[in-house]
């Protein structure tokens, strides 16, 4: 599976952003999807997770009930839409795939990653 993020940029605080990420491979309608990121100084940290079929969702504590993350395995993508936004969320996003069907927030079970796009959240 190979893996290509977009979608990043510049925006202000209380803005929104939507990440996509376009995957190759015939085995992506059977695997679960995930979205990392990491600041500067800091640990890649789980964002949100989806599993094979989009029913279900997982997302870290600092994101929830602003972040939505959504998959069209017609399409072979998933979405990371953004809302509120804040300086604490710059960051490099990636978007990483495992071979399994179910939401992990574990990092080391994910086998396969995009290149990263970058968010920035400023006035």
């Amino acid at each position: 599976v190979q893996l290509q993020a977009s979608g990043g940029g510049l925006v202000q605080p209380g803005g929104s952003l939507r990440l996509s990420c376009a995957a190759s491979g015939r085995t992506f309608s059977s695997s679960a999807m995930g979205w990392f990121r990491q600041a500067p100084g800091k640990e890649r940290e789980f964002v949100a997770g989806i599993n094979w079929s989009g029913g279900s969702s997982d997302y870290a504590d600092s994101v929830k009930g602003r972040f939505t993350i959504s998959r069209d395995n017609a399409k072979n993508t998933i979405y990371l839409q953004m809302n509120s936004l804040k300086p604490e969320d710059t960051a490099i996003y990636y978007c990483a795939a495992r071979i399994g069907m179910y939401v992990t927030t574990q990092e080391r079970e994910y086998d396969y990653w995009g290149q990263g796009t970058q968010v920035t959240v400023s006035s």
